[in-house]
This record gives C-alpha cells, structure tokens and sequence, in this order.
C-alpha cells in the first residue's frame, strides 16, 4: 500500500490525505519535494487559498509571471515609480489556475503587506499602485482559467475595481460557474455599484452555491442590492446554510422571504445580531432544516418559529422560556445537541429542565450557562443516557448550604452518563 501511495498509483487516497493538510503550508511543500506525482498533487492544494494562509506574502511576485507582455511593462512602470524594482522570472507552472477561494479582503491585505516589504517601509502610504496590482492579479485568475469554490466580497474604502474586470468576467464564464460558499462583508457607499455588478454576474453564472453568508448588511444600501441576492437565493439548486449577522434594522426587503425558495434544501441557520420580524416565519416551512443559532439577538425571535430542530444553540439572547420548552417538546428525541448561553437568569428554569427531561432523552452535547444546581437539574443530567458532553455553569452554588450541597454533589456524581466523555463545571 505505502509504496502505491508513494509512485502515484493511487491517487484518489493521496489527494484525499494531501486536502487534510491544506492550511499546513511547510507540510505541503515537503510533501511536494517527495516525487513528481506527489509534487502534482500538493502544489494545486499549496494555491487553491493562498491569499488566507499565514504565508509571507512573497508569493504574490510568482504570479507576475504569468501576465502578458504589455500588463508585465505597465507594471514595472508603476513600481519603479515608487521605487520597487522588480524582475518577472520564469515559472514551471501557472499558479493562477489553482486558485480556488478568493477573498477580497485578504487579497487586498496581502498586497499591501507586499507592498510594505518590498519598500521597507511600514509607513508608507498605499495609493494607485495598491489598485493596479489588485485588478491585474484579478483579471489573472479570471482569464487563467481558474474556477472559484469560494468567493468573498469585502470591499476598503480605497479598494476600486476598474471596468475591465467586468467585462474579462463576461467572457470567462467558468470562473464563478462552480462557487459554492458566497460570503458578503463590510461595504462602503463608494463600492456598492462594484459589488451589485459582482453580484449581477454571479446570479448569472452559477446553480450551486450551498452556503451563503451576509455580514453587516445595512438597510442604508442601495435597493439594487437586496434585489440581487434575491435573486441569487432563488436561483440555486440546494441553498442547505444561510448565515445573517450584523443586521440591526426591521427591514429585510425581501431577502430573508426569498428563502422560501429553498425550503426543501436548507439545513442550518445562523442568526447574529438582527432584529427579528414576520419575515423569520419562513423558517417554519424549512422541511430540513436542522440546526439553529441564534447569537447577540436582543428580541425573543423563538416566539416566531415553530418546528422540529436537532441543534439548537442560543447564545446572549433573549430566552420566552414557555415558547422555548414548546421547542423542546416539537423537537423531542431528534434534538441532540443544545447550548443555551445567556447573560441573565433563565424566567423560569423549572419548566425548561422538566421540559427537556419529559421530551428530549437523545442530547448528546448540552451546554448551559446561568443555570441553578437544582436537584431538578440533577434529575435530568441523570435522565439524558447519551450524553457525551456537558458544560454547566452554575449561577447559585454559593448560596446552597454547604451540608446539601455535598449531598447533592455526591447525588451527581453518582448518575452522571457512562457515555460521558467531557465535563466542565464552572460556578
């Protein structure tokens, strides 16, 4: 087995290995220094995601090479304006069509930080050269033949992406046909006409985006926005996550309803910082979806839903304790895991626990903060014989008499799940 691997017999097995260690940059390259055909599968892996590593960003310089002639003189022209001098070498590969995650926002700060070190200047103040480097290794990735997998738009305030783009974009549709994480970041009003053109090529371009984040969305934006990523959702085949954070206004205009559009797909919601309305009702009709968190809402946004879940976590929330045991009880025993984290008391703690010692015998994983060491709490740990990790922070142990609390003590040591594999009591 160990000398197929080795001559590239089987190299399914080896690629699959060789993805484990994605983000172990000096693993891979000696990985690739091992053989031809080892060196064939770790360098595609080595700059599918270049712009996110650790690495110094002296990589930047590699792609150079693989710009036409006349981007290559203009480039030149602009560094050594400000003083760069830097020569095109020759490369063995064309590094660009490896590229499967494209974030923006850490492209931008990679060259920067080329920028910087090529100066020796950590003052240096970034102007038209910054752009020009962002939009020639932009237009390479698309014209390389690249094929993103993840794509992450988040704009600075000085970032301008030149016309040029859009149309290379046009013309190389195979470049957004495959993404499958869409990730939306900080917008400033100078860039949103940019990112609504993205957008625009993006919904024409791809089916199977799974995943879709929005971050920091702002009502403020322009329409044209919103009206685009309803587009978007509707248009794929299997949405199956929907992340929103950062969103403190009422209005939606239509973006969280478009996702009535995926009811037989969508699996997992994630709900940070928002202000829940009617909107969120469309959650009801999510025929799979299994997990929810909801983090930082400052609204009872469970009111809202009503539905059988698996997952549930609520992290600095409000908590409508009647509506939360009614969860518990449509959930039953296909609810496993469960992390209530709050920054206050529970209303009414009794009703949650015997709620989820009545209905939910098959957690696996609880988490609870600002929880009272009860004997009721004690009652329903030793009725969950699944459990496989527990976390408990306990809000009242001080006030316990020392004599009960020994007893009790040793009353939950005693039924505590053979199953149990992690334990953290906190106080």
């Amino acid at each position: 087995m160990a000398s197929k691997i080795l001559m590239g017999d089987m190299p399914e097995l080896m690629e699959n290995i060789l993805n484990k260690l994605n983000n172990e940059i000096s693993s891979l390259y000696s990985c690739a220094l091992v053989s031809r055909h080892w060196c064939k599968m770790a360098v595609p892996i080595l700059w599918q995601d270049p712009f996110s590593s650790d690495r110094r960003p002296l990589f930047i310089s590699k792609y150079f090479s693989s710009l036409g002639e006349d981007d290559k003189f203009i480039l030149k022209e602009c560094l050594e304006e400000r003083g760069i001098n830097e020569e095109f070498s020759n490369t063995l590969l064309d590094y660009a069509r490896f590229l499967k995650v494209l974030d923006l926002w850490n492209l931008e700060s990679k060259v920067r930080k080329w920028i910087t070190f090529k100066l020796n200047d950590s003052e240096f103040i970034y102007g038209a050269e910054k752009n020009h480097i962002i939009n020639l290794l932009f237009k390479l990735f698309i014209e390389s033949g690249a094929t993103l997998h993840k794509l992450v738009l988040g704009f600075s305030q000085s970032l301008e992406l030149k016309p040029e783009i859009f149309y290379t974009l046009g013309e190389n549709k195979q470049f957004f046909s495959r993404i499958q994480h869409l990730s939306l970041g900080v917008m400033y009003d100078n860039n949103i006409e940019s990112i609504t053109t993205l957008l625009r090529t993006l919904a024409k371009n791809t089916t199977k985006i799974n995943t879709i984040e929005l971050n920091y969305l702002d009502s403020d934006y322009e329409q044209q926005i919103f009206h685009t990523l309803i587009y978007i959702i509707k248009s794929q085949e299997q949405l199956r996550l929907f992340r929103l954070t950062g969103y403190y206004s009422m209005e939606f205009y239509g973006v969280i309803s478009a996702l009535e559009s995926q009811k037989n797909s969508l699996q997992e919601v994630i709900l940070g910082s928002c202000v829940f309305n009617a909107e969120f009702e469309v959650f009801n009709n999510c025929k799979k979806l299994e997990t929810l968190r909801i983090r930082y809402c400052n609204t009872k946004p469970l009111k809202l839903l009503d539905y059988k879940i698996s997952t549930l976590e609520v992290v600095e929330s409000e908590i409508d304790t009647h509506f939360m045991a009614l969860i518990f009880e449509k959930s039953g025993i296909l609810l496993q895991r469960l992390k209530l984290e709050l920054n206050e008391e529970f209303q009414d703690e009794l009703l949650l626990l015997e709620a989820l010692k009545s209905f939910c015998p098959n957690i696996t994983y609880l988490s609870i903060q600002e929880i009272g060491f009860s004997p009721q709490l004690v009652e329903l740990i030793g009725n969950l014989q699944k459990l496989q990790f527990l976390t408990l922070w306990c809000d009242d142990v001080y006030d316990i008499p020392e004599e009960v609390m020994k007893i009790r003590v040793i009353q939950f040591s005693e039924i505590l799940p053979l199953t149990l594999q992690y334990f953290d009591l906190g106080v």
